[in-house]
């Protein structure tokens, strides 16, 4: 947020693999009049002004409640989900970047036109489908390693803004 401060004081964010928190954290203490949703399958701490469902997001049962939650449109969704590791780096990095395209699609949904997606994805084989996608859907597609982040590790963000109108 430091780098695209795409978190305001009246947003409207969905925030997807939200255990154990710290992006629903932040977003609380910086979202004074919006709303904050976050889902994961895995428990997730209370957090002030944060509606936590135990869930998966990729359900539509689920996808129904986030529409009706914020009734139409979000101006922020960050995904942080990642496939459990199966010590198969390939296999991870597929599975955990088919995350990473299933939320790009629901984006494209639930987004108002200027929102902005921040999601984890993996640098390997299918890196290029993803991007190949999320350009094909947002006019702004930038990738960033954050610091905290293992210089070795595959890990990289993808940030989005501005749906492209059909």
């Amino acid at each position: 947020n430091k780098k695209f401060k795409f978190i305001k004081k009246n947003s409207y964010l969905l925030d997807l693999g939200s255990s154990p928190g710290g992006w629903a954290q932040i977003a609380s203490s910086i979202i004074l009049n919006g709303k904050i949703l976050a889902i994961d399958i895995k428990y997730m701490d209370p957090i002030k002004n944060v509606k936590f469902i135990k869930s998966d997001v990729l359900d539509e049962k689920t996808k129904n409640i986030v529409i009706n939650y914020f009734e139409g449109k979000i101006d922020v969704v960050i995904s942080d989900m990642a496939a459990d590791t199966t010590g198969n780096k390939s296999l991870d990095s597929i599975r955990t970047n088919q995350l990473c395209a299933d939320v790009i699609d629901f984006s494209k949904r639930t987004l108002k036109p200027k929102g902005v997606l921040i999601s984890k994805l993996f640098m390997g084989e299918d890196f290029i489908e993803v991007k190949n996608l999320a350009k094909s859907i947002f006019k702004n597609v930038n990738f960033f390693k954050p610091k905290s982040s293992r210089r070795e590790s595959k890990e990289t963000y993808l940030h989005c803004e501005f749906l492209k109108t059909l």
